[in-house]
């Protein structure tokens, strides 16, 4: 009689630590996460959204891009992936993701929605496309994300952050809003002057067509020489650069980023 008790009485206790773990197992799979020496923040802010849920609405049914800051603050080298996990997707809608060191001037390697074939997807670990964020530097993570016409809806996308892409470290949560209440715009075609150039002293920036830019200047190694938001015509001092080539990056939201050669000569 006590054998039979004993036996179910063990066997309640296996079934409940077998139900907690299975609890457990599905959290963790559904779970955001944040680590204090992970920092990601939308390019050009500093607010910390590690863990956190940022929300866009979508400007038109045209693909349009989000960037994010990676910043390494583990004190020691990294190379990370970025897994994304389409929590929620209404039918039709895509999205694509670039991954790349902040110094790339190319934007690092990016992938479309054809090679985006999986949910969860994770980017390769091959040699070829891995690069290292040594700490106190960052990698820049560029979604793009592309509502279906007249599928109107919300999309929630989650954003891993891991070593191996199995160990997830920290993520980011994305919500793209696409409104019934939007009507398609027709977009100004984009304008950008730099002149003069080649310059010696100062170099004059103007636009038309947006109502303001993200500028990021880089070197040709790729080194970022400055990062500002214009809302007007600027005149940018290069009399203290070194003379060489530079590269203009202007950035506009949900329009494809442009970029001008400038030509410094002393």
């Amino acid at each position: 009689m006590i054998s039979a008790v004993k036996s179910l009485f063990l066997n309640k206790y296996n079934l409940s630590m077998k139900a907690l773990f299975l609890s457990l197992l599905c959290t963790i799979g559904f779970a955001s996460f944040a680590q204090n020496n992970i920092v990601i923040h939308l390019d050009g802010q500093t607010a910390d959204i590690s863990g956190q849920t940022h929300t866009v609405v979508a400007p038109s049914g045209d693909s349009f891009d989000i960037p994010f800051d990676v910043v390494n603050n583990t004190g020691s080298s990294a190379q990370w992936r970025i897994t994304r996990k389409q929590l929620s997707l209404p039918t039709g809608w895509t999205d694509a993701l670039c991954w790349g060191h902040s110094t790339d001037p190319f934007g690092g390697t990016c992938y479309s929605s054809t090679q985006m074939n999986s949910n969860p997807w994770t980017t390769p670990g091959s040699q070829t496309v891995l690069f290292t964020i040594n700490d106190g530097e960052y990698g820049k993570m560029k979604v793009s994300v592309d509502p279906e016409n007249n599928t109107f809806g919300q999309a929630h996308y989650r954003y891993y952050i891991s070593a191996n892409g199995v160990n997830m470290l920290d993520s980011v949560d994305l919500i793209v809003d696409y409104l019934a209440t939007i009507k398609p715009q027709i977009k100004e075609e984009i304008n950008i002057s730099v002149a003069p150039n080649p310059s010696t002293e100062y170099v004059n920036i103007q636009f038309s067509g947006v109502e303001q830019l993200q500028l990021k200047m880089v070197d040709a190694l790729g080194n970022v020489i400055t990062r500002e938001v214009l809302t007007s015509s600027r005149k940018l001092n290069v009399s203290d650069l070194n003379s060489g080539i530079y590269f203009l990056v202007f950035e506009a939201p949900g329009s494809k980023s442009i970029t001008r050669k400038l030509v410094v000569r002393h």
